[in-house]
Formats: C-alpha cells, structure tokens, sequence
C-alpha cells in the first residue's frame, strides 16, 4: 500500500523557507548605522542595500515566469535555500576581504536577494497546490511565518549584540546563515505537487489581459512599498530621529512591526470566513496612513514608536490578501501569475526604502521627512482598494 504524502513535512519547510526570506530582508537593516560606523558608508548609500535587496527580488520573479515551471519547484526552491545561505556566509567574509566593504556587502545582497525572490515566487504555489482545506487562512498563516520570522530576527539579533557586542555581528551573520542550511534537506524530502497541469494555465497574454490582475498588481506595488518601506527604515528611524537607544530601537520599531503584523496575519486567518476581504484590506489601509503621518509629524517618540508599530497591523493583511484574492478568482494563473505578484511587491519594496533614504539625505539626514514623502504609498492603496471595491464583482463576472 503507498505510503500517504506528508503534507504538513511540505508546510513546515515553506514556514521556514520564510523565515529564511525574513532574515535576508531584516538582519541587515539592523546594522544600517554599524555599517555607517564602521565602514564610513554614508544613509545615501546605505539606502542602496535594500534597493539592491529588493530590485535583485524583482528581477528573479520577472525571470521565474519563464523557467519556474520548466525547471520545476523542488529544484527552483533547494537553490533558494542554498543561495540563501551562501550570501548570509559571504556578508560575514567578503567586506574584510574586498578593498571597497561596501561592494562587499553588495555581492552578498545579491545572492540572499535572489534565493528570497526564488522563496517569494514558489512557497505559495507549493502551498496552493498542497490538498489542505481553507486556503485562505492557510496563506495568512503561512505569511505569518515571515513575521515571526523577522521578530525572531530582531529579538535573536538584540539579544546577541546586548550580550556579546555590535562589533561581533559577523559570527551573528553566519548562525542564521544556518537555517536554509538546514532547510535545504526539508525541501529535498517533502512532497511537492504542480500548481496546474501542464496545458491547463492561463497563456502570459492572456493572464495579462485579465484587469483584475492589474487592481491586485497595483495593491501589491503599494503593500510592498508600505510594508517595506516601515520595516527596513525602524530601526535606524528610532535610533536616530526620535533619540532612543539602539536595542530600544530594534525592540519598539521592526520588532513591534512585526509582531503586529503577523497578529493581523494569524487573526485573519482564523477570521477568514466572517469577513469581506476588499473591505477589510480598505480599512487597514486608512490605518496605514495614519500610521506614517504618526511616526513622521509626531514630536513625542512614545507616538512615533506607536506609528512605527501598529503600521505593522496595518499592512499585515494586504500581502497575502490580495494572493488570495487572485488565486480565488484566477485559480489558472499558474506559477507566472505569482510571479507577476511578487514582481509587484518587490517594485514597491525597491521604490519605497530609497525614496526615503534620497528624501532623508536632501533633508539633512531627517528620516521623519523620508517617512512623510513615503505615505504617499499607503494613500494610493488606499485609491486602489476603493476601484476594486467598486469594480471587481463586474471583473469576475468577465472570468
């Protein structure tokens, strides 16, 4: 008798493949200002470790709709793991070894960079294609990971540097470059079933017809930029606008963002049922705009660190939401459809984080200005949502 596939083996290495994606986006930022201490690099150019972060991620899920399917996932999903790995351990090496640290720390950004844009673009079709009930609460939960992820991060990292010292945050480097590592031999061993069958997909002009797509296009452009823009700038926007110490800074910013998003996310997903996701994702995204307006016109830092951290609840649910949304009323979008997706996100999330170093470094080094240009990220969502509240039941009725 054949054995039955363990599929909850599968939804284990997509939690930590997560996780992995979280550590590559936040373990970084954490050392934004240890960077412009030890190296001499300047916030203009500190701003160029994100946009190389995310614009790498961009550019992987542009080329995945072309080779993810034919490649296959396992073999797409192990390299994700291992390239993860490799630039963790590089990130530790190369700015001691390289003339320039800076180029250093940019070679190693491209490599995680390109195994979590293979993460981004695969882990939910693996899960989608998985046989589990209640998908939508399966992918908020699923996105969750990634929070709890970059809390284990930041509370991981804090921890170290309080005990051990800033300076030593290269051994830090190479422990979390242990955890693709390991995840590697979860993604060789768990089953993993296609998306759709071959044939049965949406064809790439048709997809790109579909104007649902582009309204969930739009949405992802300015949940990547909100989410990412708050997420990657926290810490170093505590620390030095609103005069707080540096584990006061991780802890009450990236930590509590965070935390608070992936409360939205695990509260949606046991709450999936009972609520009307257009309109819930309307009303986190008025919160995201008073978020940002809190953390950058506030002159109390109790208010901005309360900005910072419930911007966190906000965009929590906008992600995985609009997968959801698009997976429901597309279901033969296929793998490029995911990958177009998470193309989007990665657009918001390269634009977002260097518009406010840029806007931050024309102001003197005033993070709080970059932070205010940003909201403007969180206003368009907000315009988006209320078009596709108004116009989706005619889009689906076209499908």
């Amino acid at each position: 008798m054949r054995k039955k596939p363990n599929y909850k083996k599968t939804l284990v290495a997509c939690y930590f493949g997560f996780v992995t994606q979280a550590i590559s986006a936040n373990f970084a930022p954490l050392l934004f200002l240890t960077f412009k201490s030890t190296y001499g690099i300047t916030f203009e150019k500190i701003a160029m470790i994100p946009l190389v972060f995310y614009l790498t991620q961009l550019l992987i899920d542009l080329a995945a709709t072309q080779f993810a399917d034919k490649i296959g996932y396992r073999i797409c999903v192990v390299v994700s793991q291992v390239l993860s790995a490799v630039g963790l351990v590089l990130m530790a090496i190369l700015p001691e070894v390289l003339p320039v640290p800076f180029i250093g720390i940019l070679i190693s950004v491209v490599l995680y960079a390109i195994g979590s844009g293979l993460i981004e673009v695969l882990v939910s079709p693996i899960v989608e294609a998985c046989p589990f009930e209640n998908k939508d609460g399966m992918m908020s939960l699923l996105h969750s990971f990634y929070c709890w992820g970059a809390v284990g991060v930041i509370l991981g990292s804090t921890f170290f540097f309080t005990v051990f010292g800033t300076e030593n945050w290269k051994i830090l480097t190479l422990i979390w470059a242990l955890v693709p590592l390991v995840n590697v031999f979860q993604f060789l061993t768990c089953p993993i079933e296609r998306l759709v069958e071959d044939g049965e997909g949406l064809p790439l002009r048709k997809l790109l017809r579909l104007p649902l797509l582009w309204l969930m296009i739009l949405l992802m452009i300015c949940s990547g930029a909100s989410e990412a823009t708050m997420a990657q700038w926290a810490s170093a926007f505590t620390e030095s606008a609103l005069g707080v110490s540096k584990t006061v800074g991780d802890l009450a910013g990236p930590c509590l963002f965070a935390v608070f998003m992936g409360i939205s996310r695990m509260l949606y997903g046991k709450m999936s049922e009972k609520l009307n996701l257009t309109k819930t994702m309307l009303l986190s995204g008025l919160l995201c705009v008073v978020c940002y307006l809190l953390a950058s016109l506030s002159s109390l830092p109790v208010l901005g660190l309360a900005g910072c951290a419930l911007c966190g609840f906000s965009v929590g649910i906008m992600w995985p939401g609009t997968i959801s949304l698009s997976s429901q009323k597309c279901p033969k979008g296929g793998t490029a459809m995911f990958a177009f997706l998470a193309l989007a996100g990665d657009f918001g999330g390269t634009v977002g984080p260097a518009m406010v170093g840029s806007f931050s470094e024309m102001a003197g080094g005033n993070l709080k200005t970059g932070l205010l240009v940003a909201t403007i990220f969180p206003v368009v969502l907000v315009f988006g949502l209320l078009i596709l509240n108004k116009k989706v039941s005619k889009t689906i009725s076209r499908i």
